[in-house]
């Protein structure tokens, strides 16, 4: 029988970067995967394949849109959606032979089959026909998340399609209808919409972007419908009617009343995800879960059994793959007798549609439920000389700081290339800072980034260019 110090089950991004830090500290490591590559949702089927489509997609569009009033003269483009899923597909398996080599370079073994627990110390590995069971010190459970259902709608992959089928769609649908204004039903809608599908969002909520600063949502649901995107919020669906050419939709206002049929060739379902669990063996091993089915686990990232631990999707907070990542490096160093640690409250958020969507730390909606006294400080785009010059002067910075210290508590972007710009302020929040040590920080000029140092200026009524 094999036995190892760490067995991790689920090679996501907090899975596989768990192994490759446990055996960095020198323990003896295996993984398991039930599929068929390494990588996890976020690799396979999730944040990788849909960045692709929408950098596909967005060059697509700007061919179309935006290269004539630069004086770039290019006869109209032509969709090749075959070849773009082959560009999708070229960036997944790059990605994940790059798991597998770490995998290698860190002497991970890698056992193919599908993980359950036996108990502490206790690993039992099946596929291909063949059954294994491993000893180990330490079990980490990574096994990451799986599609959120609707009652009665039931998810086909061709015409109801989860974010899985809307990543591999052989056409572009005439209708997209889309269930659920959170991130992903937002970037998929957008990668579509450029493809030249009529996107239809319908939120059970009366916004978009929940758990989002509210301020920044409005804002960006009047920049989405401005590209054409149509929205029925505090609405939901309750059928879909597959039998006719065309889906038919029933949508009735979240607070009850007359019903109506949205017509549509795809319906994408995605009201969220759900921890993964299944055939696990949690229950027969003694893992607690909660009431939504996480694993519970204390501030070690251990359950209740001893030498049996979980990170990212499958336990509580944001499902993220970044999230899970440093769960996963901290569950390893404190396997190792070291100090891991997450700090929850700098864990940024970003959503990759055009303009993107970024955040880190608390929103206003927060504050104020918390009682905080905070200034803001906002500064839009339409006054950095980068984005005029460049014409991409939708959104704008929000800075909050605590009216008494000074000290940033949320940042907040509405605007092109927001995923990368949100990062100063997480190393800002990391340490602490002040929107005067953002303030009195040199940008580089020209650059979007000096928008960022302008808010916190705001924050003290002192923006430049404004």
């Amino acid at each position: 029988m094999a036995s190892y110090d760490l067995v991790v089950i689920g090679t996501g991004p907090g899975g596989y970067v768990c192994a490759i830090r446990a055996a960095q500290l020198g323990m003896k490591v295996a993984v398991i995967e039930k599929n068929a590559t390494l990588g996890g949702t976020c690799l396979n089927v999730g944040c990788m394949p849909s960045k692709a489509l929408l950098h596909a997609s967005e060059m697509f569009e700007e061919a179309g849109h935006s290269f004539a009033k630069m004086g770039v003269s290019v006869s109209a483009p032509k969709l090749d959606l075959p070849a773009m899923m082959n560009f999708k597909q070229q960036g997944i398996d790059g990605n994940v032979k790059g798991v597998e080599f770490l995998m290698k370079k860190n002497k991970i073994d890698v056992l193919k089959g599908t993980g359950k627990i036996l108990g502490a110390g206790k690993v039992e590995v099946s596929g291909d026909g063949k059954t294994e069971t491993v000893e180990t010190k330490n079990i980490v459970i990574a096994t990451g998340s799986d599609i959120a259902r609707l009652k009665g709608i039931d998810i086909d992959e061709k015409r109801i399609v989860s974010s899985t089928g809307a990543l591999s769609l052989d056409k572009v649908p005439g209708s997209l209808l889309i269930v659920g204004a959170g991130v992903i039903g937002l970037e998929l809608g957008s990668v579509w919409h450029r493809l030249g599908a009529k996107v239809t969002v319908v939120e059970f909520l009366d916004r978009i972007l929940p758990g989002m600063d509210g301020e920044v949502a409005k804002q960006f649901q009047r920049i989405l419908e401005k590209q054409g995107f149509a929205f029925k919020l505090g609405a939901k669906v309750t059928s879909v009617d597959t039998l006719g050419k065309t889906l038919q939709a029933k949508i009735e206002p979240a607070a009850g009343g007359a019903a109506e049929t949205i017509e549509a060739d795809v319906v994408l379902v995605c009201i969220g995800r759900v921890p993964y669990t299944e055939g696990l063996g949690l229950k027969e091993a003694g893992v607690a879960l909660d009431n939504r089915g996480r694993v519970e686990i204390d501030s070690h990232f251990s359950t209740n059994v001893k030498g049996i631990y979980a990170i990212g999707d499958v336990v509580a907070g944001p499902m993220l793959a970044h999230k899970a990542e440093d769960e996963g490096v901290a569950c390893a160093e404190i396997i190792a007798g070291q100090a891991g640690h997450v700090n929850y409250d700098v864990i940024p958020g970003v959503v990759y549609t055009t303009p993107e969507v970024s955040s880190v730390g608390k929103t206003e909606e927060d504050l104020k439920q918390a009682g905080v006294a905070y200034t803001v400080g906002k500064f839009p785009f339409t006054a950095n000389g980068r984005s005029k010059v460049n014409q991409t002067t939708d959104g704008f910075v929000k800075v909050l700081a605590d009216a008494k210290t000074d000290r940033v508590l949320g940042v907040h972007i509405v605007g092109v290339e927001a995923g990368e710009m949100i990062h100063e302020a997480c190393v800002l929040m990391e340490f602490g800072g002040s929107a005067e040590d953002l303030a009195r920080t040199c940008h580089a000029h020209p650059t979007r980034s000096e928008a960022i140092k302008e808010a916190a200026l705001a924050v003290g009524k002192r923006a430049i260019h404004m």
